[in-house]
């Protein structure tokens, strides 16, 4: 599913950044990160190797719009993590995972990313 792929996690929460590298090393999947500040997932978007991202929405309390449209121009793939159920346009169709995240839930909706 998602073994060996490289997922950036973007959490300004540490303890739940790093619960989400957690979940992705039991599942395969090359943790990148975490980075909890906006210049950061910047930064790291930039620097490539990226086969998809966690992405939260708001990051001490400055929205991801930036970054999501970092990894759009990329066509690297991302989920939307965030407690509020929904973002505005233009990712508005992206995947979303709700918090608190349930692992499974994320697992599948990565997954998702590499099976199509």
């Amino acid at each position: 599913m998602i073994a060996g792929k490289r997922i950036l996690v973007v959490e300004d929460e540490f303890i739940v950044a790093a619960m989400l590298c957690d979940t992705l090393e039991d599942a395969g999947a090359v943790p990148l990160g975490p980075v909890g500040r906006l210049n950061d997932a910047l930064e790291a978007i930039a620097a490539g190797g990226i086969d998809a991202a966690v992405l939260d929405w708001n990051l001490a309390g400055e929205p991801s719009l930036a970054a999501a449209a970092a990894l759009a121009q990329r066509n690297v793939p991302f989920v939307i993590a965030t407690g509020y159920g929904s973002v505005e346009a233009p990712f508005d169709d992206r995947p979303i995972l709700g918090k608190p995240y349930v692992s499974a839930h994320l697992i599948e909706k990565l997954a998702a990313f590499f099976t199509s």
